[in-house]
């Protein structure tokens, strides 16, 4: 878990999830023009006023986590819905941009596969 891969794998997933947070905040990427379909999507929950700021807040704070090593077994579970919807959110609305969705899935699934000992409480009954 200390590992130097670990940390790399750690800090830039955190890196990630801090930049794209804080993007659909302050929008200082610059990012290609989605389809309708995922515009139309993205205008929608920009329009109910909290649901984006919500999802970028609390990418901000789980990189921040990842970045700072704190709680990281369970920031990495709280991730897991997050990364998901937003690898379907890319397949289903806007598949030529799902490189970094992938990106953000598979480095979740290593930092996971790298916790799994912590989480055998959870799974054993």
């Amino acid at each position: 878990m200390n590992s130097k891969f670990t940390q790399i794998v750690r800090i830039l997933l955190g890196l990630i999830l801090i930049a794209f947070g804080a993007n659909k905040i302050y929008s200082f990427i610059p990012l290609p023009q989605p389809p309708e379909e995922a515009a139309d999507f993205m205008a929608s929950m920009a329009n109910t006023g909290y649901i984006l700021t919500l999802v970028a807040i609390f990418e901000i704070i789980i990189g921040l986590l990842l970045i700072l090593k704190l709680w990281v077994p369970f920031v990495l579970l709280l991730l897991v819905p997050l990364s998901v919807n937003i690898l379907l959110f890319h397949l289903f609305l806007d598949i030529p941009a799902i490189g970094t969705a992938l990106l953000v899935v598979v480095l979740n699934g290593i930092m996971l596969y790298k916790y799994k000992q912590k989480y055998r409480p959870l799974l054993t009954s």
